[in-house]
């Protein structure tokens, strides 16, 4: 027996960044839009799945630039698409005339000076959840976005997966009682999240799981229900995150009254041992006058009620085998391709058409505004309502 005394070979730029391998079945590319709005991504971790999706699945996008201080993640993004513009630069890519629209995929900390300086080049944006962190940051992209007259969506990537699409899409055409009919709205995300800390420390260090995780919930619940007077919210650490030094608490369980006195619940848990085929990691749950519907994701399920004859009929509607590819880009249900490129493409044909877009900035401010809320509520124990806080950023 024989032993390899040579050194093994470095590993090439980027290796240690999972390659897109693309499924089985090819994706039809659909044609461009003659106005199709370039973007340039900031961010190249998460980033980096847009500009795939965008490649393969928009209308009304394009991929142009992506940028990242990381050059692994630059020659990482290169191999897989190397006709795209690269740069550490960010002020390079917003000097480009190319590019429409900044999709930021930076620490959430950093948001608010990334949207900012996206508005004052004349970009509109494209912004991961949560938008921002802190009061003083969505009161200053409000105000910046308001006075360069510049455009924003937030990237809530759950509410363009096909399940809640579908869900809303029912609610919209006036199932079950339509919008107004919704009467308990009941939202959870669910994800261990000891691998997150270990690749991004500084969530476990400079932000909220309120902000990270809960932003899903606290956005569904905010969607159905509209503007939130007031907030109860209870919240605890997990032995998980304090083995990380989680700074918050990473169990938290809310309550919302809406200004009509419509009511709903969100819950996040992100120390947890999961039961993935008890609890989808993220569902949302709407009780309404005339039936009731549940969305889940990862598993692409749409559970509702039959109409008419059929109203005691319970229908599940499955799309994981049908929408993987789109979705998940694989046979491996991880990352956003689908999700990030169906709200990039509604933006942009918002952008070209001239129309709103949504959520969008003031939208977006609003829904921080109460997952403060649920922070200061669920630390110090007591009821928090919601205007005084949209008062103090500028939101009527």
């Amino acid at each position: 027996m024989t032993h390899d005394t040579h050194p093994a070979a470095p590993p090439p730029p980027g290796a240690g960044f999972i390659e897109h391998i693309p499924g089985t079945l090819p994706l039809k590319h659909p044609e461009k839009h003659p106005q199709a709005k370039g973007v340039g991504v900031l961010g190249l971790h998460e980033g980096r799945t847009l500009l795939i999706g965008m490649e393969t699945r928009c209308q009304f996008v394009r991929s142009v630039a992506g940028c990242d201080l990381s050059e692994d993640k630059l020659a990482a993004s290169e191999r897989e698409l190397p006709h795209l513009f690269y740069t550490p630069d960010y002020d390079a890519m917003l000097a480009r005339d190319d590019v429409d629209i900044i999709a930021i995929y930076t620490p959430d900390a950093m948001h608010a000076d990334h949207i900012c300086k996206a508005f004052e080049a004349g970009k509109d944006v494209i912004c991961t959840k949560p938008l921002v962190n802190s009061l003083e940051h969505a009161g200053r992209i409000l105000e910046t976005g308001r006075r360069t007259g510049r455009r924003l969506l937030v990237g809530q990537s759950s509410r363009f997966f096909e399940p809640m699409r579908r869900q809303r899409r029912d609610l919209e055409r006036g199932r079950y009682g339509g919008l107004p009919g919704i009467e308990l709205v009941d939202a959870h995300y669910i994800h261990r999240m000891d691998w997150y800390y270990r690749k991004s420390p500084w969530a476990a260090s400079d932000t909220d799981w309120i902000f990270l995780g809960m932003s899903h919930p606290i956005d569904l619940v905010r969607w159905y229900l509209g503007r939130i007077r007031e907030v109860q919210a209870f919240g605890v650490r997990s032995a998980m995150g304090q083995s990380f030094g989680v700074k918050g608490n990473d169990i938290v369980i809310a309550n919302f009254i809406a200004e009509d006195g419509r009511i709903g619940r969100a819950m996040g848990h992100y120390g947890c041992h999961e039961l993935p085929t008890a609890r989808n990691c993220i569902e949302l749950m709407l009780y309404g006058k005339g039936g009731s519907s549940l969305a889940q994701y990862h598993d692409m399920r749409y559970i509702h009620a039959g109409e008419g004859d059929d109203e005691m009929t319970e229908i599940t509607e499955d799309h994981l085998y049908a929408g993987r590819h789109r979705y998940f880009n694989s046979e491996v249900h991880g990352m956003h391709y689908g999700e990030f490129a169906n709200y990039a493409d509604h933006f942009g044909q918002a952008l070209i058409e001239g129309r709103d877009a949504s959520p969008g900035l003031e939208e977006g401010v609003e829904t921080f505004c109460v997952m403060e809320a649920v922070r200061r509520a669920s630390r110090g124990g007591a009821p928090v309502e919601v205007m005084p806080l949209l008062k103090e950023v500028g939101v009527e």
